[in-house]
C-alpha cells in the first residue's frame, strides 16, 4: 500500500497528464464537441485504479457525445499514461462526469432568487407600514 502522500502525489500527476491529453493528445472529435477539464482524480491506495471526474460544458447532448468519446478513448489514455508517468504499473482509468459545478451554479441562483424575494417583500412590508401611519396621522 502507498501511503496517503504518494496516493495524493500521483493523482495530482495524473490530473496534469490528463489534462494535458485533453488539450492536445485526444483525437476523437466527440471530446473536442464540449468544453472538457478535469476536475479532479481519486486514486485508489494500490494505486490500480484512478477514477478521472470531468466537467464538461455544453448541451447534454454534447455531454453525452463527450463521455462517450472520453470512454472510447480510455486504453489511449492508459497508454499514454504508462509512458508519462514512471509508475510500475498504470492503473485502470475510469471517467465520470463532475456535475458539481453545475449543481453549485443552481443552489447560487436559487440563493440569489430567494434573497431577491426577501428584499421585494421587505420592501412591500415597509411601504405598507409607511402608509397606515400616514393615514392615522
Amino acid at each position: 500500500m502507498a501511503t496517503d502522500r504518494r496516493v495524493s502525489r500521483v493523482a495530482e500527476l495524473i490530473k496534469r497528464e490528463v489534462s494535458q491529453m485533453l488539450l492536445n493528445g485526444i483525437k476523437d472529435d466527440r471530446v473536442g464537441t464540449g468544453m472538457v477539464s478535469v476536475t479532479d482524480v481519486y486514486v485508489s491506495g494500490d494505486l490500480q485504479h484512478a477514477k478521472i471526474y470531468v466537467s464538461i460544458y455544453g448541451t447534454d447532448s454534447a455531454k453525452a457525445a463527450t463521455m462517450a468519446g472520453l470512454k472510447s478513448a480510455t486504453g489511449f489514455v492508459r497508454s499514454e499514461l504508462g509512458a508519462r508517468v514512471r509508475l510500475r504499473r498504470t492503473p485502470e482509468v475510469i471517467f465520470i462526469e463532475d456535475s458539481s459545478i453545475e449543481r453549485g451554479n443552481k443552489v447560487l441562483s436559487l440563493l440569489n432568487r430567494i434573497s431577491q424575494e426577501r428584499s421585494t417583500s421587505e420592501e412591500l412590508a415597509d411601504g405598507e407600514v409607511e402608509s397606515t401611519t400616514t393615514q392615522e396621522e
